[in-house]
């Protein structure tokens, strides 16, 4: 449990537009080195929100998300049996959107496939995977106001499990989920490492058995501990690796040399952390800093972006921006659901 604390004025709205500005600001740079999104977009510190505004599949998974929280919670408490049905439909439906031209990821893309095609979600799961496609889009399950530890957890891990079945993608999606609770529950950026570090620690021997049922089977391990320990144990060596780069802080530096470029999950949430805590009172400057790196820019400005606006909230944008971007109105809905 965590002490109470004051939540940010409008959290949700901040982390959902964060998260979008974030994708659409590192969208244009993915797949690109450093000197390349240099020679486009000039100094990365003056880095400018393309016209249009355009997300990717990052944020079109994140709303799809957030609704089938939002579906499975109008029948009553959030259970797996309440949320797999909604869930499995959204991404779906998503998978054949012809909206779904975005560059989307292979993971997410067969796992979906198979989902469509009726199969039990454990064995539509992609057991080898562990791409960020997991926690680029958990956000919403760290903004639902009323979830115990448990449900927030469990919804984590189960949204990245019906795609990504590596132990390390419903781990990471958990601590995600828990870093855009605790900064929109009033948590100090300079302490969030360590919170993350004990949370991870605490729960490094618990498998959910409500909600991931017999995904450990599936992945071949020999136990279901052994499973989520795997996954647990990755996620604190990613958080090692962003504690050390804070201690020699350099923000001239591509953050994916210390932190990794990305495009798994763990090393996701780790290179997103090194971008936000580099500039914690500074939401743009983040955000600018995780689009200008050699890695998977989109997902780590838009992580990047959803932790800062957990902790600064809606204002945290400039107005020119967030009156833009993609899917404006959706995000905004959504965000008005679980503002404070």
């Amino acid at each position: 449990m965590i002490p109470a604390r004051t939540l940010t004025t409008q959290a949700a709205s901040g982390t959902l537009t964060g998260l979008a500005l974030g994708d659409a600001l590192g969208f244009p740079t993915e797949f690109n080195d450093v000197p390349s999104i240099l020679a486009k977009c000039g100094p990365w510190r003056e880095m400018r929100l393309p016209k249009p505004a355009s997300v990717s599949d990052d944020t079109q998974m994140t709303l799809a998300l957030g609704r089938a929280v939002r579906t499975a919670m109008d029948e009553g408490l959030l259970t797996p049996e309440r949320l797999v049905g909604p869930l499995r439909q959204e991404f779906v439906d998503w998978h054949r959107s012809p909206d779904n031209n975005r560059a989307p990821g292979h993971t997410c893309m067969t796992a979906c496939g198979l989902l469509a095609a009726g199969r039990p979600w454990q064995q539509a799961s992609q057991t080898g995977s562990k791409g960020c496609g997991a926690n680029m889009r958990v956000a919403p399950v760290g903004l639902v106001p009323g979830l115990s530890e448990e449900q927030r957890s469990g919804a984590a891990q189960l949204q990245a499990a019906l795609t990504h079945g590596h132990p390390t993608a419903p781990t990471a999606s958990d601590l995600t989920a828990r870093a855009v609770f605790l900064l929109a529950h009033g948590a100090e950026p300079a302490g969030l490492i360590g919170q993350l570090r004990g949370y991870a620690e605490e729960n490094r021997d618990r498998y959910p058995h409500r909600w991931l049922g017999d995904l450990w089977r599936h992945a071949g391990d020999a136990s279901p501990e052994a499973y989520i320990r795997r996954g647990w144990d990755e996620c604190l060596t990613a958080l090692a690796t962003v504690e050390e780069a804070l201690r020699r802080p350099s923000p001239e530096t591509d953050p994916c040399e210390r932190t990794g470029d990305g495009w798994v999950a763990e090393e996701a949430l780790a290179t997103a952390l090194h971008c936000f805590l580099l500039f914690p009172e500074e939401p743009v400057t983040a955000l600018r800093r995780a689009a200008c790196t050699r890695g998977d820019s989109d997902s780590l400005a838009c992580l990047a972006g959803a932790f800062a606006g957990a902790h600064l909230g809606a204002g945290a944008w400039p107005q020119e921006w967030s009156e833009r971007v993609e899917y404006r109105s959706d995000l905004l809905s959504l965000g008005a659901l679980w503002d404070a």
